[in-house]
């Protein structure tokens, strides 16, 4: 690893869906352009890695330009919704999904993942890729939380109410004995 890697965290574009969506692999809307243009502008020369979902491997090639593409890393996935996958909220609605969220860290979605799962998956993977100076980042929305919440210290329900936009920009920087905040949401 680098003596220091600043992290160039994007969401993919959005795909419109209002269900739980994880591992689902729907397309992201890529034709805000002038959003994909003002990311290309805040962007430094530096790798860009993704997760393997579509939705993020587009925007990654949407945005790299004449930057290097790594490989996309499924370690950079969405949450695992297990039986949620792909569901309404309406016909999944139950204690077990209040919990997930009122309480996240422990609890798993049915046959998927926690909060604490992901967090640590993706500490992994950055930890893996964190080379040079600068990585930009193409993932999801529980990925960037994750790991915003493991630089801030705040606790999981805390950082759920950090808004991350689709095509929106977080910046951590990642040392050898810890991570450092930097901005988030920025467009």
């Amino acid at each position: 690893m680098a003596e220091v890697t600043r992290l160039w965290l994007v969401r993919h574009g959005p795909t419109h869906a209002k269900r739980m969506i994880g591992w689902t692999d729907l397309p992201a809307d890529l034709t805000d352009t002038a959003a994909l243009d003002r990311l290309r502008a805040a962007l430094p020369d530096a790798p860009v890695i993704s997760s393997d979902l579509v939705r993020a491997t587009a925007t990654a090639d949407a945005i790299a330009g004449a930057r290097p593409r790594l490989p996309h890393d499924p370690d950079l996935r969405e949450f695992h919704y297990g039986a949620w996958e792909d569901q309404t909220f309406d016909a999944i609605d139950s204690p077990a999904l209040r919990r997930y969220f009122d309480d996240p860290g422990p609890h798993r979605a049915p046959g998927g993942e926690s909060w604490n799962d992901v967090a640590a998956r993706v500490g992994r993977a950055l930890a893996r890729h964190a080379e040079g100076p600068d990585l930009i980042v193409v993932a999801h929305m529980g990925v960037i939380l994750t790991q915003w919440a493991r630089a801030t210290g705040l606790k999981p329900f805390d950082a759920l109410a950090q808004k991350i936009d689709n095509l929106s920009l977080t910046r951590i920087d990642l040392h050898q004995g810890g991570m450092v905040p930097v901005s988030a949401n920025r467009l």
